[in-house]
């Protein structure tokens, strides 16, 4: 056992210091972003904004509706392959998820929906510390080795390069700080987010990889911080959950004024385990839970106000692009411990 003393901080420990600028108005901020993947060898460009691979978040509605703002969609892994190719997804804008998982189910899907010019896999699994994900990655790029591969999860700057050098472009960042994620209560194990931000953005730019920052953003300031930490990416689940594009018509049509909450859940839940593997099994526990949000309407407002704020945090920094934010951004610790 060893303790590490140095302070780990969370999106609340913090506020980023304005600074001088020579910005109008927010509207000059450009937030569209183009980014070179290191395996791929191929350009990935929109705003850097991804729904999460959840079931009520990361929808095939929702993947339509982010990509008229060239924000991305992890599709979650439970559609099948006539789903994704009656909806005409979007090469350009979405992810296909997979877990580990047999290799087949990998190049069948990717090989029916190469018409629609898919390029992007999301491998995701709660713990991306283990040598069979990592050889799991490997095995992914020997069998794709022109398609943009993000995978995690990971919370610290040693696995990120571990992933990276499996042959991950993206690496997904973030252990237990989700609203409906329960891994840090259920098992005493995690990150503070900020930090590992911080930490994994380093590790993985020093490999030329980029890097995704998924869970804890529970309002725009955070998408914000977590750019300014040095994200390439910021993944939204909570945030994206509760609108219209998240959930089946006949629940829209159950609601009413004195009960418009919709659910929405982690995918480690017992929720989503009893729906889509027949249960918990004995060998584990849940480690996410059911939240329930107001209903929202369409996701375009929600999107409004979160490029809003991430825009108008550019301004307060002088950061006339998205790309410029981090360079820019000195953290205030709120309250020394």
């Amino acid at each position: 056992m060893r303790i590490e003393a140095d302070r780990k901080l969370d999106f609340a420990d913090v506020l980023i210091r304005p600074k001088r600028s020579g910005l109008k108005s927010r509207s000059e901020v450009e937030l569209r972003r183009t980014f070179k993947t290191p395996h791929a060898k191929i350009e990935i460009s929109g705003v850097p904004v991804i729904a999460a691979n959840m079931d009520r978040v990361g929808t095939l509605k929702m993947a339509a509706a982010l990509a008229g703002h060239e924000m991305f969609t992890a599709l979650h892994k439970h559609y099948s392959i006539p789903e994704l190719k009656q909806a005409k997804i979007s090469g350009d804008f979405s992810f296909i998820t997979f877990g580990i998982e047999d290799m087949n189910k990998i190049d069948a899907v990717m090989d029916e929906l190469k018409d629609r010019e898919a390029n992007k896999i999301c491998l995701d699994v709660a713990n991306g510390y283990t040598e069979t994900f990592v050889d799991f990655i490997r095995d992914v790029r020997k069998h794709h080795p022109k398609k943009i591969i993000m995978a995690g999860n990971v919370a610290t700057a040693d696995m990120t390069e571990a992933l990276i050098l499996a042959g991950a472009d993206i690496v997904k960042v973030g252990i237990g700080p989700g609203s409906a994620c329960m891994t840090r209560a259920m098992t005493g194990v995690g990150y503070p987010q900020l930090s590992s931000i911080i930490e994994c953005a380093d590790a993985a730019h020093g490999l030329g990889g980029l890097m995704c920052a998924d869970g804890g953003c529970r309002m725009p300031g955070d998408v914000a911080k977590a750019f300014g930490a040095g994200a390439d990416f910021v993944m939204l689940g909570g945030m994206l959950a509760g609108h219209t594009e998240n959930v089946p018509e006949e629940d829209l049509k159950n609601l009413s004024k004195n009960d418009n909450m919709i659910e929405y859940y982690g995918m480690s839940s017992e929720e989503a385990m009893n729906k889509y593997s027949g249960g918990i099994a004995k060998h584990r526990a849940s480690e996410g839970r059911v939240v329930k949000v107001e209903y929202k309407g369409d996701v375009k407002d929600t999107v409004r106000d979160i490029l809003g704020g991430i825009r108008s945090a550019c301004t307060y920094v002088g950061a006339s692009r998205l790309k410029e934010l981090s360079k820019r951004t000195t953290f205030v610790i709120k309250s020394a411990v």
